[in-house]
């Protein structure tokens, strides 16, 4: 068995701002294993607000290299549950690990990873095109220099109202709006109202995760649904979302992977809540996924080759107003600089 890491610094397009961080360059990491035949590769993107890095990741990795060459004959599943110990609190490397490990494992029995799950590529939802925090020109000039159906509005600013109002002016869109726990109880309840009139879908957290009290009174009052993100990081937190969150947004990098992601999709949808499943800015590794997952969700956030320079990989696309599948199996990426070699 090879086990490699690679790092790589994924350059934005434009400052991507949220309401708790900033940033022009995205440091990724790629996980590449191989049994000489296949060679399954999987991603996590570094964050500084989780703390995470490349180098911790790459490290963590390392650690565990042992174990899996020994259960490389195992299912991602089942490599998962073995590792799980391994990775207590680390759940950006054992996604990273997770996702190279079903690429290999689809590779292996000869098939994509939508149709070694029983799923058909059918009635998928389009992601949605991010426009991160700026001045109102700035934030109007990104939504028109790409034009797309469904727009992200990352909100959390003195001018929430004055923004969504003045894009909508400009733009007949899908609007969604993420406030990444910005806004207070009545604040949330007051713009859902104000937002609804500008054709806004759903809020997405408006709350501080730890905010339940408020989160219960904006669930009884908001006039539009309300999904959250940052109060739903692992399995466990499904459950607890129910009753204050019309929907939840899953993150690959924050639950451990594919394998408990599915689970969490199917937790939730069986507790009648709207699943959408949210990248963080990975390349085309990370996102194609995602992509995978698409017949099981209601929305998806899977924007970051859109939003970055310099993707390193090919594989799931999203352009031209759809999402585009490769001819391969596993999750059908594959790095560009191993192409051209």
């Amino acid at each position: 068995m090879i086990l490699k890491t690679h790092s790589y610094n994924l350059e934005l397009k434009n400052t991507f701002r949220i309401s708790h961080i900033s940033r022009d360059v995205q440091p990724t990491l790629i996980v590449e294993l191989s049994d000489g035949k296949f060679t399954g590769y999987g991603e996590a993107a570094a964050t500084s607000y989780y703390g995470v890095t490349v180098e911790g990741m790459a490290k963590d990795i390392k650690s565990v290299a042992p174990i899996v060459d020994e259960n490389l004959h195992l299912t991602p599943e089942e490599m998962w549950e073995i590792l799980k110990p391994h990775f207590k609190n680390k759940s950006f490397s054992q996604c990273s690990l997770d996702i190279a490990m079903h690429d290999f494992h689809g590779k292996r029995m000869g098939m994509p990873l939508y149709k070694l799950w029983g799923l058909e590529l059918k009635d998928l939802p389009l992601s949605n095109y991010t426009i991160g925090i700026d001045s109102i020109s700035k934030m109007l000039q990104k939504m028109k220099e790409f034009p797309w159906p469904i727009y992200k509005i990352k909100l959390g600013t003195d001018e929430d109202v004055e923004i969504v109002s003045e894009l909508r002016k400009h733009s007949k869109a899908v609007f969604r709006v993420d406030a990444n726990g910005a806004w207070t109880a009545r604040q949330a309840i007051d713009y859902s109202v104000l937002m609804k009139d500008l054709g806004v879908e759903f809020l997405e957290q408006p709350l501080k995760a730890t905010d339940t009290a408020g989160m219960a009174e904006v669930y009884e009052h908001s006039v539009l649904p309300v999904i959250a993100d940052e109060s739903c990081i692992t399995e466990a937190d499904v459950a607890k979302c129910a009753g204050l969150y019309h929907g939840v947004n899953i993150k690959l990098t924050k639950c451990g992977g594919l394998t408990p992601a599915r689970r969490m999709i199917a937790e939730a949808t069986s507790l009648g809540m709207k699943v959408m499943v949210g990248c963080m800015t990975e390349s085309t590794v990370g996102l194609s996924a995602i992509g995978h997952l698409l017949p099981l969700l209601d929305y998806v956030d899977m924007d970051g080759g859109m939003l970055i320079k310099n993707d390193i990989a090919d594989g799931v696309k999203v352009y031209d107003e759809k999402i585009h599948f490769p001819d391969r199996n596993g999750t059908g990426a594959e790095l560009y600089s191993k192409i051209k070699n």
